[in-house]
């Protein structure tokens, strides 16, 4: 969004950070209300005017299912995970 500008990358190479948000609900959430959401969420992600404004944000949107949703949850534990003990950051 800012081409004049570096990013961290260029000084920081391999550096990676992330914001995200996403919709949760409790783990006994039957499974129809689950699937109606993410079916809602997903056709309301899809809408060029919706896809406009997140655009007009500098934000990404993905779309995918409650499974796709776990994996990618895990996958930012781990990695951040790593983080933490590398820094050695402890809880006060």
């Amino acid at each position: 969004m800012l081409p004049d500008i570096p990013t961290v990358d260029d000084f920081l190479p391999g550096f990676e950070a992330s914001f995200w948000c996403g919709i949760g609900l409790s783990r006994n959430a039957p499974v129809e209300i689950i699937d109606k959401l993410n079916k809602e969420i997903n056709a309301g992600l899809a809408d060029a005017r919706m896809k406009a404004r997140f655009a007009n944000l500098g934000a990404m949107m993905l779309v995918g299912s409650p499974s796709d949703f776990g994996k990618f949850i895990a996958e930012e534990m781990q990695k951040w995970a790593k983080v933490v003990k590398l820094a050695g950051i402890k809880p006060s």
